[in-house]
């Protein structure tokens, strides 16, 4: 028996105009953006469907925007009958996860994650703080150089363990530079730094993990329906206090998404279908596992070609 999981993208997906073309098709997808809308008392769907990107982009706008398109094109998955058997999302995408598995309302969620945005800009001052991307090294040999560096007086981690060979860093600007040299020297293949307003998922957002706690002591999380997988731990999680636990530290724990990817594997999970926009939970998929099926739903297009093929299996 085929196994289903929806994942969700994280910051760093949202383009101008996503979730447009459904929400003019069908009144139920609009609703989320006027809900979104609501909750927050902004205009959140015109910067969404009409930019600018730069405003887009910001990390207090980026939340909520890619949440709302998550769950809006998940509502017409779910309305064709094609359920998940998990849900795991990549850093943000796991409020989307969550969403779509029972555990918090939609309108809590956007209102948390414009919260854990504004918590997360304010931690570290602009400019002190930034990530980047190693490719070709080993995660234990990696964090050997983190751990080296951060011991030295430059605060830097492992930020986000994507797939094989691709592993994000994060921490102060001269800690991720001295990581990036030490990791080259190492034997990395490639060091990319990222266009990012902050280091996120480093140590260096506690300050930020401890303001968010009494966030989601404000909203309502309940045991959740469908298992997620968390992104601290890549294990299954349905309670509600070890899911609110578990969304305090993931501000400053590292993103386990291959983990995540083989755990679901494991768990007999043979179709990954992303809700949302972009395609980039789709490679790393692909890159920890070539053989298993792969959907990612944006548009009016992808949406019918996913029901079509899902339905087709069953």
């Amino acid at each position: 028996m085929s196994k289903i999981a929806f994942i969700f993208p994280g910051q760093g997906s949202q383009t101008v105009g996503m979730g447009k073309e459904l929400a003019l098709e069908y009144p139920e997808v609009q609703a989320y953006f006027t809900k979104a809308d609501e909750r927050l008392g902004a205009n959140l769907s015109s910067i969404i469907f009409d930019g600018p990107q730069e405003e887009l982009t910001q990390t207090t706008n980026a939340q909520p925007a890619l949440l709302t398109t998550s769950i809006a094109i998940m509502d017409r998955l779910k309305a064709e009958g094609i359920q998940p058997d998990y849900t795991a999302g990549h850093s943000l995408g796991e409020y989307s996860a969550l969403v779509a598995s029972g555990a918090i309302g939609f309108e809590d969620a956007v209102y948390a994650v414009r919260k854990r945005g504004e918590f997360m800009e304010a931690a570290v001052p602009n400019g002190e703080g930034t990530m980047a991307a190693i490719l070709g090294m080993d995660r234990d040999a990696l964090k050997e150089v983190t751990d080296g560096v951060t011991a030295e007086g430059d605060t830097v981690g492992l930020a986000n363990l994507n797939c094989p060979g691709q592993i994000v860093i994060s921490g102060t600007v001269k800690g991720v530079e001295l990581a990036s040299e030490k990791a080259k020297e190492a034997g990395a293949k490639r060091v990319i730094p990222l266009q990012v307003s902050g280091p996120f998922h480093s140590q260096l957002m506690a300050p930020a993990a401890e303001s968010f706690s009494s966030i989601l002591d404000d909203i309502s999380i309940e045991d959740a329906k469908i298992p997620v997988l968390a992104n601290v731990t890549a294990l299954p999680v349905v309670d509600a206090e070890e899911i609110k636990r578990l969304l305090i530290q993931q501000l400053y724990s590292p993103v386990k998404w291959e983990d995540t990817v083989e755990q679901l594997l494991e768990l007999g999970v043979d179709t990954f279908v992303e809700v949302g926009p972009g395609k980039v939970l789709s490679g790393l998929v692909k890159k920890v596992n070539r053989r298993v099926k792969t959907f990612a739903v944006h548009d009016e297009a992808s949406l019918e070609q996913t029901i079509q093929a899902l339905k087709e299996e069953a």
